[in-house]
């Protein structure tokens, strides 16, 4: 409401006259293109390729599951919380890669901004913990991390108390019971980095060190745990039911009973999807076969998008609520799957044709000379098979969104009167 409030008072006051009516219709609209420039901006920051970023934005733009709540007159949170959730994700792997406070600081408004909109936030403070100490077991930390998660989770911790119907749940509730300990960890881990650095010789010094770090690590653990016992930090019945599905059948049944918390069907996964339900494994495929060392940085980008594809599609098998926050990474995979596919076949192709011509134009003094062709590993026909084939299925792609847009979610709160032709039928 904020938002559309916000929108409205900016509109009047550069003399652009707008019913308020009509700022609630095209919310949602407006909200899905910035979720397509953010997807775009995500994409192109974990693989340097703005090809596989323009097809995310493409995918995004059309994807069935999150029209569902983004179509004109569709005036919810959702609309404007995906965008938040996907540019929040673009700004903490932003600040990760450059160890700059400002993303950082700009990370925390937009995860602010979410706190706001959806109580999806909680998958936000729970998901970049969870890749802070996948980073540190991993031995990847580094000095860009500490940075983004301190300014982060400081900034953004205090902001979410400002926001009325939160408050002091960021506290209180053990969804968000992580992001503290993994603050503690850090700081820690960081100190110990710091004294490592320094080379001491003392043995002595480094036990007693390596000792406190464990105690400290070990307390926060334990006090957080206790907590958790004496009930001061409750879990919700909808964050119990994601982590074990039979937990809200068994214990609280009105959450069971609600259509939009039973676990998704394949069918559901088709019909929101597409193609997207093949291609996004390709896209995580890629993702782990370019992993690198240490040395690159866009890595931990690549390291964050196969979290955030692995955790969303647990969530989403679980409840079928949880579809929307599946569709972006669902769509950045697939582009990164099926742009890397067509970018090397493509380069076959291209090859293949530039040494078709150069031996159409070079001559040879003797007839049993012949210019050998380029070695491939594929021919240049089954090239041709595959790129034909991905533009037949980003062809079906776009028919099936149109179809699932216009017949299953073009009933929006705020209804909008579809034109007619003579014969009754819907324009």
């Amino acid at each position: 409401m904020l938002t559309a409030a916000i929108f409205y008072w900016v509109a009047n006051f550069v003399n652009a006259t707008i019913n308020i009516r009509n700022v609630c219709v095209f919310i949602a609209p407006i909200f899905s293109a910035n979720a397509s420039i953010a997807s775009y901006l995500l994409t192109t920051e974990v693989t340097k390729r703005s090809a596989a970023g323009l097809l995310a934005a493409a995918f995004t733009a059309v994807v069935p599951s999150y029209i569902s709540r983004s179509v004109g007159g569709s005036y919810d949170n959702e609309g404007v919380a995906i965008f938040a959730l996907i540019f929040c994700f673009y700004l903490w792997v932003k600040s990760v890669h450059t160890g700059s406070m400002m993303w950082a600081c700009f990370c925390a408004l937009s995860y602010y901004y979410m706190v706001a909109a959806w109580g999806g936030y909680v998958f936000i403070i729970n998901i970049i913990p969870i890749y802070t100490v996948i980073i540190i077991l991993s031995g990847r930390y580094s000095p860009r991390l500490y940075v983004a998660y301190s300014v982060f989770y400081t900034l953004g911790s205090l902001m979410a108390m400002t926001v009325p119907f939160v408050g002091f749940n960021v506290i209180n509730q053990a969804e968000c019971a992580a992001s503290h300990g993994v603050f503690a960890l850090i700081q820690v881990y960081a100190f110990y980095k710091y004294l490592d650095s320094l080379k001491l010789e003392a043995e002595l010094l480094s036990r007693a060190v390596t000792t406190l770090a464990f105690v400290i690590v070990v307390g926060v653990a334990g006090f957080l745990i206790s907590m958790q016992l004496m009930g001061k930090l409750q879990w919700s019945g909808r964050s119990l039911t994601l982590l074990d599905p039979t937990y809200a059948s068994k214990y609280i049944p009105i959450i069971a009973s609600v259509s939009e918390h039973q676990p998704t069907t394949w069918t559901s996964f088709f019909f929101d999807l597409h193609i997207l339900v093949p291609l996004a494994p390709v896209g995580l495929f890629f993702m782990f076969a370019n992993i690198n060392g240490m040395a690159d940085k866009s890595s931990d980008g690549r390291i964050f998008v196969i979290l955030y594809g692995t955790l969303a599609w647990y969530f989403a098998g679980v409840m079928v609520r949880l579809m929307l926050t599946l569709a972006p990474i669902a769509c950045i995979l697939a582009a990164i799957g099926l742009s890397t596919i067509l970018t090397r076949f493509s380069a076959i192709i291209k090859a293949s044709s530039a040494s078709a011509s150069t031996i159409a134009t070079t001559t040879t003094s003797s007839k049993d000379k012949s210019t050998p062709a380029p070695s491939a590993h594929l021919s240049p026909s089954l090239s041709i098979v595959v790129v034909a084939g991905a533009a037949l299925m980003l062809l079906m792609f776009s028919f099936h969104a149109t179809y699932v847009s216009s017949m299953a979610y073009s009933s929006p709160s705020i209804v909008i009167d579809a034109g007619r032709t003579p014969d009754g039928k819907k324009e």
